[in-house]
């Protein structure tokens, strides 16, 4: 995993190097604007005309230093400030007179000058005007000359963040301009793979500005917030043993003609490695999932107390309930599933049926525990805690941080940008987006699929928060070693492809 540092946190570990006297904000100012120029110049290195919009703060003071670092490379460059130069922050004040004494003061406007008709469309366009601090909506003027930029169709370089988009949420504040490319700052930021970020960031860039220090890497302290960039390869290699070594997974299934998902699940299951993995089914249903199956078992589960009998068998660790399952069927063997010490992942239906009164279903629950919402669901199950629309501060990280500490159980909201939080606080991003970008993933079946993969991990004793973080991520790279066309049945056949790349 890879940390992520939050606004405010970014700020402190900014604070803390400038105090200990380890470097000084003008030092950081122009290692900054030197890893922006060089990530842009390596895109667009034939751009003979740059535009560098400047803010009221630290992200202006950058785009001084941008402006001054690329005009000695011989580009001609203008720059437009919003705010009086009297009360910039003083090292962007520093930056702002440098750029002024260099005999430019022809490429220095105030952007409450702007109008379209004026400005021609240079080769390039700088984003220096709201950084990781913006904490409102835009200015109408700027959003107004955004909007007018946006209509040239050259390239944008965003510093540090796209104005207006919220460093920690991912959400919109008004950002008129989406960038091509996006050059942050010693670590990425949450809201750069949260909701509207990566559309907005384009290309991500992060740039090492010698800054020490960050957020920790071990899961549970809260205010951790990790990306999910891999896969630990000595968690998916088998070791010597036999099959109930590695697990005995047992996912129940719906009734007659309902089996699909379930089957999907315990696919997945069996070709992440659990050793065993039983399908438990109606009697009904019996002869229609044994004329489908072959390495996966089957077993009669006709109610609560078959189940119940089943769960005497020790060897079973890790259950799955939710694909296909009924939500009358599930009302009935959720509770039977959490008495004992096994794994559970609840899914679709198991979730449903207790949308009514979660409250219930959070006192059963375990640290052993993973629901696997998507965001219907999510709402459903929390309905306080959905509330990015009335506060766009509240980000998809604190809800499910929240909604875990409830369920006093790890919790993963599905999604492009997929979060997952355990009850002590601990948490993780993973973002099929950028070069990591599924769309053909959004198809019927493929979060079956999911919750067999983790299911299958739990079945291997990979614990909780663990297990979903690494069954995202694996259900992500076997939609990428298949591309477009996938349905879900692909999924659970490419596990073999990318697990062999772990190893």
């Amino acid at each position: 995993m890879t940390d992520l540092v939050t606004a405010a946190h970014m700020r402190s570990i900014e604070q803390s190097a400038i105090e200990s006297g380890a470097v000084s904000g003008l030092a950081l100012m122009e290692r900054a604007a030197d890893g922006v120029v060089a990530a842009l110049v390596q895109r667009w290195p034939d751009a003979a005309r740059a535009t560098v919009l400047c803010g009221p703060g630290n992200n202006g003071g950058d785009g001084f230093v941008i402006a001054r670092l690329l005009q000695a490379r011989g580009c001609a460059v203008d720059v437009y400030l919003s705010g009086d130069p009297a009360r910039l922050p003083p090292d962007a004040r520093v930056n702002y007179d440098r750029w002024a004494t260099l005999g430019a003061v022809h490429g220095l406007h105030d952007l409450r000058d702007w109008t379209d008709a004026r400005v021609s469309a240079p080769d390039l366009v700088v984003d220096a005007l709201f950084g990781t601090g913006l904490t409102r909506a835009l200015p109408p003027e700027v959003t107004q000359v955004l909007m007018g930029v946006a209509t040239w169709g050259v390239p944008v370089v965003a510093v540090d963040v796209p104005s207006g988009l919220c460093a920690d949420s991912g959400y919109n504040r008004g950002a008129g301009l989406a960038a091509d490319l996006t050059v942050t700052f010693h670590r990425a930021k949450p809201g750069q793979y949260l909701a509207e970020g990566p559309d907005l960031c384009g290309a991500l860039a992060v740039v090492d500005i010698g800054l020490t220090g960050g957020i920790g890497l071990t899961g549970g302290a809260a205010g951790d917030v990790h990306l999910v960039t891999g896969a630990d390869r000595h968690r998916l290699g088998k070791k010597a043993g036999h099959k109930y070594s590695h697990g005995h997974a047992l996912i129940l299934s719906g009734g007659v003609g309902k089996g699909g998902a379930a089957r999907l699940a315990a696919r997945a299951a069996l070709r992440v490695g659990a050793g065993v993995v039983t399908l438990g089914v109606p009697p009904a249903a019996l002869q229609e999932n044994a004329a489908r199956l072959d390495a996966v078992m089957l077993r009669r589960v006709a109610d609560p107390e078959a189940f119940r009998d089943l769960l005497k068998d020790t060897r079973i660790n890790a259950l799955c309930l939710g694909p296909g399952l009924g939500v009358s069927r599930a009302a009935a063997l959720v509770a039977v599933a959490l008495e004992g010490e096994q794994s559970v992942v609840l899914d679709a239906d198991a979730l449903s049926a207790h949308e009514d009164q979660p409250d219930a279903l959070f006192a059963r629950l375990h640290a052993g525990c993973v629901l696997t919402p998507h965001w219907g669901e999510f709402r459903r199950l929390f309905p306080d805690l959905a509330r990015q629309d009335d506060d766009p501060v509240w980000s998809k990280i604190d809800a499910v941080r929240a909604a875990a500490k409830r369920a006093g159980c790890t919790v993963l909201l599905k999604g492009a940008d997929t979060v997952i939080a355990d009850a002590n606080g601990g948490a993780a991003i993973h973002a099929a987006s950028y070069d990591r970008a599924v769309p053909w993933l959004a198809t019927a079946g493929a979060g079956d699929v999911l919750a067999g993969i983790i299911t299958g991990l739990l079945a291997r004793r990979v614990p909780a928060f663990d297990a979903a973080g690494l069954g995202a991520w694996l259900h992500v790279e076997a939609a990428l070693a298949f591309g477009p066309g996938l349905i879900a049945e692909d999924l659970p056949d490419m596990l073999p492809k990318v697990l062999r790349s772990c190893q």
